[in-house]
């Protein structure tokens, strides 16, 4: 099995590192070929230098739009096993043993994985039980997709039409794929995701209590939403 890991990266050189290293032992466990893709996104700080550094190979996509990054690092992976991982979050070691072990199997469509943010408090506890009935109604388990490049291509990657929550509807579509293979959409829990807090440290860990709106505002995909939230918030800004 031939695994290509896909990471987008906009000015990420203080997180990647710690993403590539991740991704570096988890391969090291894995009776698996592992690549990982880092598409440059707009960089103007050492993501590259990073990314290089780290072995990974380099592709760049200047859109401000995460399917579009995503489905370009896609398009140039060797493998014949699509992951996606972003660049402020690491896997356990056993992460992808355990791909490999659930998709060998021939009973997962691939699926998400268990995330764990890298710091609690009570804010982000609370901000995140806003968020939970949006996603519960998604159904679906996310944080990092895994699956077959093949079925991959065969739902057309991610949808570039979306301006955020393109991952929950990559995941509602590969687990109706899933259905038509007789395949289960799985979550793997033996090994974990965790994630930066860099929004809440940004916004502040009671955001979405204080600003519901945005909440479903983002998962009524609107634009405005998500500028504000995931496109570069601190920075100038030009249309797409």
């Amino acid at each position: 099995m031939e695994i290509s890991v896909v990471t987008p990266a906009h000015n990420e050189e203080l997180y990647l590192g710690k993403c590539i290293s991740s991704v570096r032992t988890a391969a090291q466990n894995a009776f698996a070929q592992v690549e990982h893709i880092v598409v440059l996104n707009r960089c103007s700080d050492q993501t590259e230098a990073v990314a290089v550094s780290g072995g990974c190979r380099v592709v760049k996509e200047d859109a401000r739009n995460l399917s579009r990054i995503r489905n370009a690092g896609a398009a140039e992976a060797r493998g014949n096993v699509i992951i996606t991982l972003d660049a402020d979050s690491w896997m356990s070691p056993g992460m992808l043993s355990e791909v490999v072990r659930l998709l060998e199997s021939g009973r997962f469509i691939g699926g998400g994985v268990r995330v764990c943010p890298e710091r609690w408090s009570l804010g982000i506890l609370c901000s995140l039980m806003v968020v939970l009935p949006f996603a519960l109604w998604r159904r679906v388990s996310a944080g990092m997709f895994w699956c077959f490049k093949h079925d991959f291509d065969a739902i057309g990657g991610f949808d570039e039409s979306l301006v955020c929550l393109e991952d929950l509807d990559f995941g509602k579509r590969l687990r109706e794929w899933g259905r038509k293979k007789s395949k289960k959409y799985g979550k793997i829990s033996k090994a974990y995701l965790t994630t930066s807090c860099r929004k809440f440290d940004q916004f502040g860990d009671w955001y979405f209590v204080r600003n519901p709106k945005i909440v479903y505002d983002i998962f009524k995909h609107d634009p405005q939403a998500a500028e504000t939230f995931y496109y570069d918030p601190r920075s100038d800004i030009t249309k797409r």
